[in-house]
């Protein structure tokens, strides 16, 4: 009898563990493991304007979880993190998932409650932080100089966190200041030292490897009292990557990241109805940046597709 689930090498749209999920994402399910382990599955899903798009990008939940895998792997000794295994052949029975689907694209992690702040660390002036500067010189409270161009370089990266909202509300910029008074202001001296020297390591490893990192989100999750790295760290879906070669302050960038797609879908979608289909060069395009951006950043092709 032909079995009508998905071959493992195909996009996955959706996870379907025997297992209890604790929540969805735009991109990541995560489902409890026994003790005090959980499992995020990273997802070929992609989303653009907060809306989940009906086209999943080939190996891309793959890309976020190597990607990840091996950030996590170059800082451990310095950030305590949450991370435990990627989820493969070797390791499946142990942790009780077995399906080759999941290989490549799971994250065992150690729970963690976590904190409800997007540490973003910036680098570039780009994206909101540069329509926030144009309106007021100033990014989340922080003025910058007079007479900075879109894009450019700045002098130090600032921490320009947000709130971490659950849709369809929005994350809102939050000022440090009001990052101490949620998360006390040890945890928040913590996670803003932490995710600035994370960025300064990971700008530099990638810039020796012609890749600039205009700007990331880091998130932290308390484990044993201690604010630890968890979710994906510095993934074309949490960081602007731009090819250096390319750089030219003074109007958008070409990226690794998914903003082609985002450029398709605003010339041609109202945000307000149902997003379109994306054509079949769009999704290879996006899938073949992400896989670039691996590459280019860990110096190895993605693992060939659990079979």
């Amino acid at each position: 009898m032909t079995s009508s689930a998905p071959h493992a090498s195909e996009p996955m749209a959706t996870s379907d563990l025997a297992l209890p999920k604790l929540h969805q994402g735009k991109v990541r399910d995560v489902y409890a493991l026994p003790g005090d382990r959980v499992l995020l599955v990273a997802t070929d899903r992609v989303s653009a304007f907060d809306v989940v798009l009906p086209n999943a990008i080939p190996r891309k939940g793959e890309v976020l979880t190597r990607l990840s895998e091996f950030w996590y792997g170059k800082t451990g000794d310095v950030v305590p993190n949450g991370f435990v295994a990627v989820l493969d052949a070797h390791n499946a029975a142990e942790f009780g998932v077995e399906d080759p689907r999941y290989f490549g694209r799971s994250m065992v992690m150690r729970r963690a409650e976590v904190l409800k702040v997007e540490c973003v660390v910036r680098g570039y002036l780009t994206g909101s932080g540069w329509k926030d500067y144009q309106a007021s010189g100033a990014v989340s409270g922080i003025v910058l100089p007079e007479g900075l161009r879109q894009a450019e370089r700045l002098i130090d990266p600032i921490f320009t966190p947000s709130s971490k909202a659950e849709p369809p509300a929005h994350d809102a910029p939050m000022s440090f200041a009001e990052v101490e008074a949620l998360l006390g202001v040890e945890v928040a001296n913590a996670v803003k030292l932490r995710s600035l020297a994370l960025y300064r390591f990971g700008a530099h490893l990638c810039g020796e490897n012609g890749i600039l990192v205009a700007d990331t989100k880091f998130e932290f999750g308390m484990i044993d009292g201690e604010p630890c790295l968890v979710d994906e760290v510095m993934t074309p879906d949490s960081s602007r990557f731009w090819p250096a070669d390319q750089y030219e302050p003074g109007r958008d960038q070409p990226s690794f990241d998914k903003q082609p797609l985002r450029d398709w879908l605003a010339a041609r979608w109202d945000k307000q109805s149902a997003p379109p289909s994306l054509p079949l060069e769009v999704i290879e395009a996006t899938s073949e940046r992400y896989q670039e951006a691996y590459r280019r950043i860990t110096g190895a092709d993605l693992p060939p597709p659990a079979l």
